[in-house]
């Protein structure tokens, strides 16, 4: 979503390099850049007023340090200013003194709080609680149901006890759910309320009213992010008639420019609790403003890459598999498969990848990387024994095209994978920890691993025989030939082999 402002901060920065010290001229060039690429993001422009007379303020008092250049410098104020600007500390969620702990979600039709409510639901499963969802959008045509299939989706209980479709009393569903969640030990109630296309009188007042009905400990106002400055305006209309305790952002993850993001909190005076950056029900985090400033200006994230490779990574197999790949012994391509199979749980491999510092100077390139290339590399390591799996030099040439055949790709293929994990294993090892990924598990293997290496044919040795006959080296081929595939991995379908093709995919292996 920040991309482009991401880009124009950079351009900004980029024009104080070299410079030895920051001149006032300096100064108001850069802030004119920055004013610019705010407003292009759609933020607010009282926000952007405070936020380049803050950062000239600061940039003109400061003292140059030894250890940073103007440019660095220029960052360093940005960066802090920005946390600021999205709330400074990141806010805990308030817990009742005697449960369950109410939540109120409200918003505009369409800004995603039925779906919010089921990833909400899912984060407090996680983290230990037992939540209730309660269905009191009555209004909106099959928002009873589609709660209902969220909640299942989340594993959460659902309070549905009204049809909806403009059928039933939502203060009466908000108000009962309360007495439900003592009765069955819920220790949190997510109360997900009606939407209009606008602020209206009827949604203000029902709201209000559901909100008197059960007195939450926390009203959220769910905000779409692609929507601009009139998420800010509406907002702001719900705080004055109606009151919210935060901000919850959806769509995070959309190409739209940022700019709520960028002023909710300035305008409403309310934190941002949480923000949705994926369709999936864990595409859901905790919103940090240090980190999100972070992202902005191309810092990286470490910290929540950390965290959701704590969460997806099996600590004890991940320790293991560190120790045998650092100690020398014996880390093979099961053990690898394993580590690929949880930093895929984790998301697009793109994303991950964005959360470190710089890469906002490789979107291109993480753009264009082909998730396919994983599926292929799991359908390989599919095919092969587990005696394969565990030591790759006994991979001969009779040996990898089974393999190729078992996962329908091309002997080259398995060559290139055989031959990058070797690689990235000793490298790994030279290296020692200073290759582990976060959280301890072994790093990525480099991007393309199962495309083949442009390599030189080496030339036969001498005195070797090879027969010219494909029927007579099968007859003498490995015995683990005869094995079948995994099967997990769904096999193309066998066509008549070109003989003279398939001689040559063999040679190629055996060299």
């Amino acid at each position: 979503m920040f991309d482009s402002l991401q880009d124009r901060l950079a351009q900004a920065f980029r024009s104080l390099r070299g410079k030895g010290r920051l001149s006032d001229q300096d100064i108001d060039q850069a802030l004119k850049q920055i004013r610019v690429a705010l407003l292009e993001a759609d933020v607010n422009l009282e926000v952007v007023k405070g936020f380049i007379a803050d950062i000239r303020a600061q940039a003109k008092a400061v003292e140059l340090s030894q250890a940073l250049n103007p440019g660095q410098q220029m960052v360093q104020i940005v960066h802090q200013e920005l946390i600021a600007v999205l709330g400074g500390q990141t806010r805990q969620l308030a817990w009742a003194k005697r449960p369950p702990t109410v939540i109120m979600l409200a918003g505009l039709q369409g800004s995603g709080k039925t779906t919010l409510a089921g990833k909400l639901g899912l984060w407090l499963r996680d983290q230990g609680h037992t939540p209730l969802l309660v269905a009191a959008d009555l209004q909106r045509p099959n928002a009873v149901t589609q709660l209902k299939l969220v909640g299942a989706q989340a594993g959460v209980a659902v309070y549905a006890p009204q049809p909806g479709d403009g059928v039933g009393d939502p203060v009466a569903v908000a108000r009962d759910s309360l007495q439900v969640a003592r009765q069955h030990l819920h220790d949190v109630v997510v109360v997900d309320t009606a939407g209009r296309l606008g602020v209206d009188e009827a949604m203000l007042r029902q709201a209000a009213e559901i909100k008197a009905a059960v007195s939450p400990d926390e009203t959220w106002f769910v905000v779409d992010a692609m929507i601009g400055q009139d998420a800010v305006t509406t907002a702001h209309a719900f705080l004055d008639q109606v009151g919210f305790s935060g901000v919850v952002l959806t769509k995070l993850d959309g190409d739209a420019r940022g700019g709520a993001a960028l002023s909710v909190v300035r305008v409403t005076g309310q934190p941002i609790m949480f923000a949705s950056t994926g369709e999936k029900l864990t595409d859901f985090e905790q919103f940090h403003p240090d980190r999100m400033a972070g992202r902005i200006l191309d810092l990286g994230d470490m910290l929540t890459l950390i965290e959701q490779a704590q969460r997806h990574f099996d600590a004890e197999q991940a320790a293991q598999a560190a120790q045998a790949l650092l100690g020398g012994g014996q880390f093979g391509l099961q053990e690898f498969l394993q580590q690929l199979q949880a930093m895929r749980q984790m998301g697009p491999l793109s994303k991950i990848l964005g959360l470190l510092p710089g890469m906002g100077q490789m979107r291109d390139q993480l753009d264009q990387i082909d998730e396919r290339e994983i599926d292929r590399v799991e359908a390989i390591i599919r095919s092969m024994t587990p005696a394969e799996r565990a030591d790759v030099a006994i991979l001969n040439g009779s040996r990898r095209a089974r393999i190729a055949r078992g996962a329908g790709v091309e002997v080259s293929d398995v060559n290139g994978l055989v031959n990058r994990f070797t690689e990235a294993r000793k490298m790994m090892r030279q290296m020692g920890p200073a290759a582990m990924g976060p959280g301890g598990v072994p790093g990525a293997l480099p991007r393309g691993m199962g495309r083949p290496k442009t390599q030189a044919k080496k030339p036969p040795k001498k005195g070797q025989k090879v027969s010219g006959n494909p029927a007579k080296r099968h007859a003498v081929a490995d015995p683990a030939d005869s094995l079948p595939p995994d099967p997990a991995v769904s096999l193309p379908p066998a066509d008549d082999l070109d003989f003279q093709a398939e001689l040559r995919r063999l040679m190629e292996g055996q060299s």
